[in-house]
């Protein structure tokens, strides 16, 4: 049974003037225990879809799926309510902003410990509170979090982005979800605390079949553990797939430039002064799109047939958006 199942996802941001679709028809569907890869630009809509999961999305969007299925159950068909208490229950979510998904007015340790679930405690009310204590403190050791007596009694506004991302971690790990969903889970981290966090999250992934969608623009962090990947651009899935197969013979141009604007430290053939890969252009505005293929006015191997919007096809296991795929004019 397939854990997550999403089919023709729309998420439509409505204005006073107009409708404006940021997210286009997206399927996306993983396996319980699988790690996927949600990449692409800034603004192209991965932190959308997360958000749409989860209905944080507030009422200026509107989200509309012909399925959106979590562990069997069909939560298109499910009032308010009752998806609620399924998402509460299975799903997690690290936000990319921490310091404004903490709640100011509460300290750490009393946020902390609304997060845990209450199958963790038995016995007297007196015995629970010490429970709680030291889940919560080692909770925050699992995330690198070491003098966590002083950060009990912090609020968020006297940490650093930092220590609230990595209490976020904690909060979102604290009841062994189902599903976790990452958006960018290490980017106000320092490096060895973000090397920490992600070998936390492969030991909760392979210990306790916790399913994670880990959204990223660092590639070099998910491609050596993700089971798959999905690339988006300008509110399109373009390309899913397998990662290894993906990463050695990617579909579709814009997941090909990806990978080559990331530098290859370990090959040792860079030179210091040497540019990065780039296409050319910038993204287009979700206002202003161009016709056909969204990619087409940046791409290296635009054609006539280029101005028809590409329907997503699948070869050997890859799902992809594209007239002309890479593979195929290689032949």
């Amino acid at each position: 049974m397939k854990l997550l199942d999403i089919r023709n996802l729309n998420i439509e941001l409505l204005t006073n003037d107009d409708r404006i679709r940021a997210v286009e028809s997206a399927n996306f569907s993983m396996k319980e225990g699988e790690v996927s890869a949600l990449i692409g630009e800034s603004g192209s809509g991965k932190s959308l879809i997360a958000k749409a999961l989860v209905g944080v999305l507030n009422n200026r969007w509107e989200v509309t799926a012909d399925r959106l299925h979590f562990m069997g159950e069909d939560l298109n068909r499910k009032s308010d309510k009752e998806r609620r208490k399924i998402i509460s229950r299975d799903v997690s979510m690290i936000y990319q902003e921490p310091r404004r998904c903490l709640d100011p007015t509460a300290n750490i340790f009393s946020q902390l410990e609304e997060s845990l679930p209450d199958r963790e405690f038995s016995g007297w009310f007196g015995s629970r509170k010490s429970q709680r204590v030291k889940l919560c403190s080692n909770l925050l050791h699992k995330v690198g979090v070491k003098d966590h007596r002083a950060i009990f009694e912090s609020y968020p506004h006297m940490l650093s982005e930092g220590v609230c991302q990595k209490i976020m971690i904690a909060m979102a790990i604290a009841k062994e979800p189902k599903l976790l969903i990452a958006d960018e889970p290490t980017t106000a981290l320092e490096s060895t605390t973000s090397l920490q966090v992600i070998k936390l999250l492969k030991s909760l992934n392979q210990l306790k079949d916790m399913a994670v969608i880990f959204i990223t623009h660092n590639l070099n962090t998910i491609t050596s553990w993700a089971d798959t990947i999905n690339v988006m651009y300008c509110g399109q899935l373009i390309e899913s797939g397998k990662t290894q197969k993906i990463l050695s013979a990617p579909m579709h141009p814009y997941t090909k430039a990806l990978f080559d604007s990331e530098p290859d430290f370990k090959s040792g053939d860079i030179d210091k002064k040497e540019r990065l890969y780039t296409l050319k252009g910038t993204i287009p505005t979700l206002q202003h799109l161009p016709a056909g293929c969204r990619l087409g006015p940046r791409c290296p191997n635009a054609q006539k047939a280029c101005v028809k919007m590409p329907e997503q096809r699948k070869v050997r296991g890859q799902q992809f958006r594209c007239h002309y795929p890479l593979q195929e004019l290689t032949k």
